[in-house]
């Protein structure tokens, strides 16, 4: 990635711009919901007792604006939160807080030495000694994770945290942690649940970009440095030079806060909007039209990170067209960002929509594999495949994608869908960490003695290939506390902190994001983090049996039930009930082979119904209603209790909730509460749906009278 450098008027121009935005952009609005985790609220006297020894100054070595801004939300956050001004200095001394690139630092500070090397935008924070007084230095290779480092000194103090002996290093897990927006250029967001666009409106980037910054702000504090600001369905006009005029004012929102910007583009803009009469990857006149729109790019935003692909996939133009391959496409692009230091995502998500239901061998399930297999080896050093988790599209439980066993010579990252499109849309909770630590922690068996978790795939360089990461879909909107509601937040977070170390547990993060959003109270803090540790859970439980799927309405809202409507069409998100049976039967034996793109270990648990865990077991095989799973039950009445119990555990986050009365705000106390008072009575909803369709199919009444009976008991 590139490094700008701007002259120190303009840093200071731009910076008191952005930081007026982020306390006056929308006066209506409580600054704390704006500022979400990063509230910086008034500590306990007791608590803030243990900060008075804190350095009384702050030394900023660098005139960056990203450096500026991280002395300015060091001083800001402690004064909000322990009362004391940190006064602004020149001079590296004692009884300072001290912010620099490693480079300045050694030159300045005598006899630093860290006991591992410092790369990339990792920090170091440790006590020094000058001229026999205490300092606290924060340091990095890049000026951005000095940034991160103030930003974990002040999550520390927000938590009540000891920091008098500090010396912490950390370096994240992979070096490219990006979010993906799905905002259309009208100011409409796809799958967006917290209101519209922050970036565009009526065709063109928004006159006001506050939020734009204080969304920067929110990324750069859980370590993303990078935004791609508009929908993977992309509107080739996003490339017209008059657009990229526009686009280059939300890059300059983003560059105090190390967010670089990127952009996903149409594969058929060089024949849509370039004048040409082809956009064939291997044609010349392509790639000569790729260069010179990426050198203009450059020219007007420096720092430029990249594109995201979307191609050959639900009616997107792709390299298909002219014969050629994926690989043909993202090198094209990637060729001409290359000189500048861009790169490329491609996405996996490839798949036909017009599958021939009739035909049992069809499935869509096998088709990332299927695409991309034969290519490993053949994308530029600049493309990263990007894969979602699981192999169909985001639902309440999937198993890992067995592209992440493959692609050796290829460039990786996982893709997350932090917008709940289909568990909940953000009016339901769900909590979305233990299902991404699932996926991460699996261990995909590869050969040869390396680690093969995912999360160890998707963070380590492959061969002489050094990108890789996590790319999480992120679709805040102009709604005061950003996701539609403000529990939904923690899923941000949340990836936020699995991108930068996914060895954190959902217990730890979600203990750091209810008391930086909620506060110390022990009782919140208790009762918040497991309503949150339990919501997935139980969403799971009344909507998504045993790994069917979510039996939401698929082509409709991705939201309501309507399990008929995954049948019978080409989208292939198919369960295959029938009076018989449920499932998909994708077993190498008599199935459609899916689970032979597995590595052999993998292939072996989920081939044998033995073998496979019950929460998978209807992905992987087609079985009959009365099928005895490992716990016991059959699968008809397991559908029947598991929905019935998880619309009881839902109606009680309701009690749960109010034994916070008197202990949180009164206005975000009643919110929630409405909140769930909602969830279960869509819980009720659904249950009720599925139920009924289960018992319609199998004709196989509830043993507990509450289906199929004349008197249903509930």
């Amino acid at each position: 990635m590139r490094t700008t450098f701007l002259n120190s008027a303009i840093v200071r121009t731009l910076l008191l711009t952005i930081v007026a935005g982020v306390s006056f952009a929308r006066p209506a609005l409580a600054a704390t919901d704006i500022d979400a985790w990063l509230r910086y609220t008034a500590l306990d006297p007791q608590t803030a007792k243990q900060y008075q020894r804190l350095p009384t100054r702050v030394v900023v070595l660098g005139d960056s604006i990203v450096l500026r801004t991280a002395g300015q939300e060091l001083t800001s956050g402690i004064s909000k939160m322990t009362g004391r001004t940190l006064a602004a200095s020149d001079e590296v001394g004692g009884n300072a807080i001290i912010l620099a690139a490693f480079v300045r630092a050694k030159s300045a500070i005598q006899g630093l030495h860290p006991d591992r090397e410092l790369s990339g935008d990792g920090y170091w924070i440790t006590q020094v000694k000058i001229h026999g007084a205490e300092s606290i230095l924060i340091t990095s290779e890049s000026e951005r994770g000095v940034l991160y480092g103030v930003f974990e000194l002040l999550r520390k103090i927000a938590q009540g945290e000891r920091v008098g002996r500090i010396d912490e290093m950390q370096q994240p897990a992979a070096p490219i942690r990006w979010v993906d927006q799905w905002d259309n250029l009208d100011g409409s967001v796809e799958r967006g649940y917290g209101g519209r666009s922050i970036f565009f409106e009526g065709g063109k980037v928004r006159d006001d970009l506050a939020r734009a910054g204080q969304y920067a702000r929110l990324l750069a504090s859980i370590g993303i440095n990078a935004c791609t600001i508009n929908n993977v369905n992309a509107a080739p006009a996003v490339l017209d030079d008059t657009f990229i005029a526009q686009v280059r004012r939300i890059a300059d929102v983003f560059r105090p806060w190390g967010v670089q910007l990127s952009l996903s583009v149409d594969l058929s803009s060089p024949k849509v909007i370039g004048g040409l009469d082809t956009f064939d990857p291997l044609d010349g006149r392509v790639a000569d039209w790729w260069r010179t729109k990426v050198d203009e790019i450059y020219r007007q935003i420096p720092d430029f990170a990249g594109f995201v692909v979307k191609a050959d996939s639900e009616g997107r133009s792709g390299p298909s067209a002219y014969g050629r391959t994926h690989a043909d496409a993202a090198n094209v692009i990637a060729r001409s960002l290359k000189p500048h230091g861009g790169i490329v995502f491609y996405r996996a998500f490839v798949y036909n929509h017009h599958l021939d239901w009739h035909e049992l061998k069809n499935d869509r399930a096998r088709a990332a594999y299927d695409n991309f297999h034969p290519l490993d080896g053949k994308f530029d050093p600049n493309v990263i495949i990007q894969i979602k988790n699981g192999p169909i599209d985001f639902q309440v439980r999937e198993p890992v994608s067995p592209l992440f066993g493959d692609l050796e010579s290829t460039n990786k990252a996982i893709e997350l869908q932090i917008t709940q499109e289909y568990t909940g849309q953000q009016k339901q909770l769900c909590f979305l960490v233990p299902m991404w630590k699932e996926v991460l922690d699996f261990d995909m068996h590869l050969p040869g003695g390396q680690p093969s978790q995912v999360k160890d795939i998707v963070s380590r360089a492959v061969s002489n290939r050094s990108r890789t990461g996590f790319v999480g879909v992120a679709n805040v909107g102009l709604d005061e506390n950003w996701m539609g509601s403000p529990l939904a937040l923690a899923n941000l977070y949340g990836f936020g902190r699995l991108a930068w170390n996914p060895d954190l547990s959902s217990e730890k993060i979600i203990d750091e994001w209810t008391r930086l959003t909620f506060g110390n109270d022990r009782l919140v803090v208790q009762t918040i983090t497991k309503l949150q540790l339990d919501s997935w859970p139980v969403y799971e439980s009344y909507t998504g049996p045993l790994g069917a799927g979510t039996l939401t309405k698929i082509t409709g809202n991705h939201y309501d039930p309507g399990p008929e409507s995954s049948e019978a069409n080409g989208w292939g998100q198919w369960h295959r009930a029938d009076h018989q049976g449920i499932g998909m039967d994708r077993t190498m034996a008599t199935g459609t082979g899916y689970i032979g793109q597995y590595p052999p270990a993998v292939q072996n648990m989920y081939e044998s119904l033995g073998a496979c865990p019950d929460n998978l077991l209807l992905f992987f095989h087609h079985v009959p209603w009365t099928y005895v799973l490992h716990s016991g039950k059959t699968v008809i009445q397991h559908i029947y209790d598991s929905h019935y119990e998880g619309a009881d555990r839902a109606h009680d986050f309701i009690a749960r909730w109010q034994t916070l009365a008197g202990h949180i705000d009164a206005d975000r106390y009643r919110d929630t509460l409405g909140r769930f008072e909602f969830q279960a009575g869509e819980a009720v909803k659904w249950r009720d749906a599925i139920c009924a369709w289960a018992f319609r199919m199998s004709g196989i009444p509830d043993q507990n009278g509450r289906v199929g009976t004349t008197s249903p008991k509930q």
